[in-house]
């Protein structure tokens, strides 16, 4: 005997008072449900119900378990759905890549929102420059992460087994030490470049920028420090080293509070990317991860 069908149907005759309306609730016949309240009674050694003109009512026996048997159903339909929900629930560890500073890349409203959607769901971040980033999406050994390029160029020609979707577009400045506005008389290219440069790793987006600029006016910037941290570019800036690129908002930011010099003229646009490895399309963790990143940036999710 099933007692979890046994104790289903001494509920259902007790709330409908007939054995025909029961099987009727539990889609079974009639005889099978007066055979299951039997075998109930039997194994109890209680007489649950009593007949009567109107139909069957509970003896006092069946008054008392009756609240019992249906905590005990409600337990298990509980139970049912919670291990349903483990099927559908999204777990594991998502790896994700990032760049330049939390705030720029929304990376605090992207995280709470993935939580919230998937609370299993394990982030793990390492952080890195933007061709590091892309080279560990493309390998496997990051999931997912943020890029940067050329507006409408993404991974492109670098990488093109990394799909990528454009989040924002903006402008990289070249800026100045404070005071250098009498050394900075041109605009041009090819008086810029052979001033002090504080320059960034291939694996920058600095770097491609200022080498996809250059490089076809047959001119290289003159480096005099290299450093790959966006912050100590603008310390060496601020101390008089030399000239850098820095993103539009950084850029007015360093000229009202400390007086840095902003090249007028000179704006070398560039995008942010978020990115991913073709193949892994659609894997549950790159689904979610791209639906948690459309409702922050305000994004269509099948984009």
């Amino acid at each position: 005997m099933n007692p979890l069908q046994s104790l289903r149907a001494f509920v259902t005759v007790a709330r409908e008072g007939s054995v025909s309306r029961a099987a009727v609730r539990l889609h079974l016949t009639q005889p099978a449900v007066s055979l299951k309240l039997k075998h109930l009674q039997d194994e109890l050694d209680l007489k649950l119900f009593l007949r009567r003109p109107q139909g069957l009512v509970l003896t006092p026996d069946g008054q008392a378990l009756l609240p019992s048997a249906e905590k005990a159903l409600a337990a298990m339909a509980a139970f049912e759905q919670s291990a349903r929900a483990l099927h559908s629930t999204l777990r594991g560890r998502l790896r994700i890549g990032t760049i330049v500073d939390p705030e720029f890349i929304r990376l605090g409203a992207f995280l709470h929102r993935l939580v919230e959607r998937a609370p299993q769901l394990e982030t793990e971040l390492r952080q890195g420059m933007s061709g590091s980033v892309l080279e560990q999406v493309r390998d496997g050994r990051l999931d997912v992460g943020f890029f940067l390029a050329p507006p409408g160029v993404g991974p492109g020609a670098l990488a093109p087994e990394v799909a990528h979707r454009e989040l924002t577009q903006f402008h990289y400045y070249v800026v100045a030490p404070a005071g250098w506005g009498q050394r900075i008389l041109s605009s041009e290219w090819s008086d810029l470049a052979g001033m002090p440069w504080i320059v960034t790793p291939e694996n920058s987006v600095h770097h491609r920028l200022l080498k996809g600029t250059l490089e076809p006016l047959g001119l290289t910037p003159h480096g005099v420090a290299q450093v790959d941290q966006e912050a100590c570019m603008l310390d060496l800036v601020r101390a008089g080293v030399g000239l850098s690129l820095a993103r539009d908002a950084l850029a007015m930011a360093e000229r009202q509070e400390r007086g840095l010099v902003v090249v007028e003229g000179v704006q070398l646009p560039c995008a942010l990317s978020f990115i991913w490895h073709r193949d892994r399309q659609d894997e549950p963790l790159i689904s979610e991860a791209l639906e948690a990143l459309a409702g922050v940036w305000n994004l269509s999710a099948a984009a």
